[in-house]
């Protein structure tokens, strides 16, 4: 079910763009690529697993050097394709080429088009524009999306003007002097522009330029073409205005880098300030101490127990920054979990009898939250507040429609979502462990209008966001 955007980056230099790539890992893990350009040929390598499943002294030897202008780079999950051929859906996607398959990863050499994408579009209103599709190797969006740009079906600026999605893309066509990134007009996708080594670059978050001393210049305007050539300029051409923007708030709760800095605001104040909100919510009196499940909530927390006066510790960790739910099958998340997550033990003596707080970003399946429960229950913690301060995800809205994500993070409505149908009650009669009928526990959600509160408090505005898989309006 809930999985994690895509990352992609586009730089002038192999050193550049992969080290920004693995700045992104957090976005995706199941498969990564790059694609490096020329105004002769398009050469692309993809591979399984995370960016340095390849090392970049191997990827210099793959791409002849000197010869390419620009290179795009991409982590990934599967928000759609086929999750059992991950190699096979991975990006850049591409149009024409020769294929080498190596298995674990695979070349396809003097391609006529490449593309990157973080999001999701609708490939039956391609269908409808006219897009032949018959060619296409795969179930992805991004694939479709392609042919449809390449075909002349679709430019960049009727894209930007009349497709119900979300996006933020890079593609390069052969016997071309740049490569074209887009954002959706809504701003739904993150991006960002910077400059690094006299050449402008762009990455999903400027947290890839923090890292790896290039300088952050703006965030990519929402429904803007950028056009970055073989010197190293840019110049960008706004293409469609939208009367409301309708940025996804997951990405501020959850999915970004907590340095990364969205809409002039950065990820970790509004973070703190979600954990003010919930204390200000619920604030039990009993609670021993304040702790996090790892990674995401931690400053959350730290502003928690600074409202609460209670002490903060770290109590649980990860042994690998892996997300679990970035997993391509159940069974892979659910032993992601058992094998990183884990009780710290110069802190198990204090936990017999006490009393925690526990804040988490969001509960969707549940899987992380009740594995934690179930080690602090074993470790004779007395009771749990288990707090998440996103509000109940996967509802049924006020309408009547069942309420996931079509634009870019996998929870489709038809999905099983555990806060769907439930109340705080039953919610913690479904994440208690059965085998400690003594244990306490207690689950809670931040409001819609608390949440709201964070955001407005640093200037973002309700009306800006994009709400639906909490009970809000349709974006499109």
């Amino acid at each position: 079910m809930l999985r994690h955007n895509c990352g992609i980056v586009v730089g002038h230099t192999l050193h550049n763009t992969y080290a920004f790539l693995k700045s992104l890992q957090h976005r995706g893990r199941e498969a990564a690529g790059i694609a490096a350009i020329s105004k002769d040929r398009i050469d692309v390598v993809k591979w399984v697993g995370p960016v340095d499943a390849i090392n970049i002294k191997t990827l210099h030897k793959i791409f002849k050097g000197g010869e390419y202008y620009a290179f795009f780079g991409h982590v990934r999950y599967a928000t759609r394709g086929r999750k059992d051929q991950i190699l096979n859906d991975a990006h850049p996607h591409t149009i024409g080429g020769n294929v080498i398959d190596y298995g674990s990863h695979v070349h396809i050499r003097d391609c006529d088009a490449a593309m990157i994408h973080n999001g999701q579009v609708d490939v039956d209103m391609l269908l409808r524009a006219g897009t032949d599709l018959s060619g296409l190797k795969t179930g992805c969006d991004t694939e479709a999306l392609l042919h449809s740009l390449n075909q002349g079906v679709l430019d960049e600026e009727s894209l930007l003007k009349t497709m119900p999605g979300a996006f933020m893309l890079a593609y390069a066509r052969k016997h071309d002097d740049k490569v074209i990134v887009l954002r959706d007009r809504l701003g739904m996708k993150p991006g960002a522009i910077g400059w690094k080594d006299g050449s402008y670059v762009v990455a999903s978050e400027d947290v890839a330029f923090l890292k790896n001393g290039a300088e952050f210049e703006k965030e990519l305007r929402p429904g803007t073409a950028y056009y970055l050539f073989t010197d190293g300029s840019y110049r960008s051409k706004k293409v469609a205005e939208s009367a409301a923007l309708q940025h996804c708030f997951f990405e501020w709760n959850y999915l970004a880098n907590k340095h990364t800095t969205m809409g002039d605001v950065l990820v970790k104040r509004l973070r703190e300030n979600l954990g003010r909100e919930l204390a200000k919510e619920f604030m039990p009196k009993d609670a021993s101490l304040i702790t996090f499940l790892p990674e995401s909530p931690e400053d959350a927390a730290k502003a928690y127990a600074e409202e609460a006066g209670v002490q903060f510790r770290n109590t649980l960790y990860k042994m690998r920054a892996e997300r679990s739910f970035q997993g391509s099958t159940a069974n892979q998340r659910k032993e992601s979990i058992a094998r990183n997550l884990f009780i710290r033990p110069v802190i198990i003596p204090d936990l017999k009898g006490a009393t925690l707080v526990v804040i988490d970003d969001s509960i969707v399946r549940g899987n992380n939250a009740k594995h934690a429960i179930r080690m602090l229950a074993d470790a004779g913690v007395k009771k749990v507040y288990f707090l998440s301060y996103t509000p109940k995800i996967g509802i049924i809205g006020e309408d009547g429609e069942p309420r996931g994500c079509m634009w870019g993070v996998d929870m489709p409505p038809t999905d099983t979502f555990l806060a769907r149908g439930r109340d705080n009650k039953e919610m913690t009669a479904e994440l208690k462990p059965e085998k400690h009928p003594e244990f306490e526990l207690e689950v809670r959600y931040l409001s819609r209008e608390g949440m709201m509160r964070a955001y407005e408090s640093l200037g973002i505005r309700r009306e800006g966001l994009c709400t639906h898989c909490i009970g809000g309006k349709r974006p499109f």
